[in-house]
């Protein structure tokens, strides 16, 4: 827990401290990726994706100016499923971006990253949202998810500026020193023994921040598993395509299953087939993700009762399965606990903030994935609640390249998962972050297993940015 400092009050300025900063400036790029294999997400396949990068621009107390950056991929196909087509949707999605990028500047407020993030989250946000869908030409409303994604790299630049400002890794922020509102601001315990008053973010955080993390290779649900699917036009570039491969030059120890949701028999066969693989490797953990295909418990419990039966190593390496059922909780309040009793259950989509988290322990979920394309403010909160009620953490990647990267894997580091994070960036578009793999190359390429986090260094999260030679397009939206 962090200790109380006793310089804290001479950082205290009028009605804030001196280290609060307010947002002076926003500006968005549009950074187009093509992936060298197909990835399905549920009933669609992701082709290409467009990263939508901020440069934030703050100002403390005392006029001091610092920048910071913030990126997510605008994964259509994830945020917002739906028979509309992807061109409509990602357009929405970008009309939606360049609100928040507007709407930052306008907020007068001064605080900590956490604070302001929060305010904008559940004040500004929903009624850009409402005013977006009213308004839109869509001819079905953007759903909370995409509009989540859009605002989480504005909401992830402010972090990042706001440790700048301060000259301070952002994680040595999250305390009682730099925040003026603890926990018992943003979160409600749902238990008598839970509180959150004088607690902040960093007393939920591990105590030892590791350098590197097992790596989780997603295993994709048109990747080829034999020689005999090679369909001959996969891509020649040094880069795996079979299985045994990727496992064998990563050293991979866990793998993630996409599975179809809709055709029990397919995905029985598929987690079967890879276990196998898997087997024959070592490798030490998989887990499921049924990408909210699914509507009946029933269809996870069969699968889950037939592999224990006729394979249980298989099923005693599965250490988890993740988000079968629709994401919008609210609309489809299914009781899981029948799942959840024979294998952890991970809210992914569904766990937009805390209190769909607490909407989901109490339908019987028993684990939160978190992401930081739903913001980091949002994944903070939604990691302490869950933390204090005893849930269980992962951390799953949106096929983050580039800068999304770094903030992703810094948060698996600083949460403690349930083994290590996902990362499938260098599987379906590695050359997206050559550039930024020269400074940091253990991001970005899994070696024995892990990737490597030692390179990240500095104030913000770290990126060192300057030395990065990324050239940008022309901004987007500047406001």
């Amino acid at each position: 827990m962090t200790q109380p400092n006793s310089n804290r009050a001479s950082l205290t300025s009028g009605n804030g401290l001196a280290t609060d900063v307010r947002v002076i400036k926003s500006q968005m790029y549009l950074l187009p990726v093509q992936t060298r294999v197909p990835l399905k997400f549920g009933a669609e396949t992701l082709t290409h994706v467009t990263c939508l990068r901020v440069r934030m621009t703050v100002q403390d107390r005392a006029g001091r100016i610092a920048e910071g950056w913030g990126e997510t991929p605008l994964s259509v196909q994830w945020a917002w499923p739906s028979s509309l087509s992807h061109d409509a949707r990602l357009s929405s999605m970008i009309a939606f971006a360049k609100s928040c990028n507007a709407a930052w500047p306008e907020v007068d407020d001064y605080g900590h990253a956490m604070e302001l993030g929060y305010d904008f989250i559940r004040k500004q946000l929903p009624e850009r949202l409402a005013e977006h869908q009213a308004t839109g030409d869509d001819s079905e409303p953007m759903p909370l998810l995409a509009a989540l994604i859009c605002a989480s790299a504005f909401d992830i630049a402010l972090h990042d500026a706001y440790g700048n400002a301060c000259g301070r890794d952002i994680y040595q922020t999250y305390n009682r020193d730099f925040m003026n509102r603890d926990l018992s601001d943003f979160l409600t315990p749902d238990d008598q023994a839970v509180t959150f008053g004088g607690k902040y973010p960093q007393d939920f955080f591990v105590s030892e921040t590791p350098t590197s993390l097992p790596a989780w290779h997603l295993v994709g649900g048109l990747d080829p598993i034999d020689p005999s699917e090679l369909a001959g036009d996969e891509p020649d570039d040094g880069v795996p395509v079979l299985l045994d491969d990727w496992i064998q030059r990563d050293g991979l120890k866990y793998l993630k299953i996409k599975l179809r949701g809709n055709d029990s028999e397919w995905d029985y066969q598929r987690l079967v087939q890879v276990g196998k693989v898997a087997a024959k490797h070592n490798v030490t953990a998989l887990t499921s993700d049924f990408n909210c295909q699914v509507h009946d418990p029933a269809y996870v419990n069969e699968i889950l009762d037939r592999l224990a039966k006729e394979h249980p190593s298989i099923f005693d390496d599965l250490l988890y399965v993740e988000q079968p059922f629709p994401y919008e909780l609210e609309q489809n309040r299914i009781d899981v606990h029948s799942v959840s009793g024979r294998k952890p259950l991970f809210l992914d989509e569904s766990a937009h903030d805390w209190q769909h988290v607490r909407l989901g322990r109490q339908l019987g979920w028993t684990g939160v994935a978190l992401k930081t394309c739903k913001t980091q403010t949002g994944a903070l909160l939604s990691h302490c609640w869950a933390r204090a009620h005893g849930m269980q953490i992962m951390v799953q990647d949106l096929t983050n390249p580039m800068l999304a990267a770094i903030p992703h894997v810094r948060l698996a580091a600083h949460v403690g998962t349930i083994g290590g994070v996902e990362t499938n960036a260098m599987q379906f578009y590695p050359a997206a972050s050559d550039t930024e793999a020269v400074i940091h190359p253990g991001i970005y390429r899994r070696r024995d297993g892990q990737v490597d986090l030692s390179t990240i260094s500095g104030p913000g999260f770290g990126y060192r940015i300057d030395e990065i030679a990324r050239v940008l397009p022309e901004s987007t939206a500047e406001n």
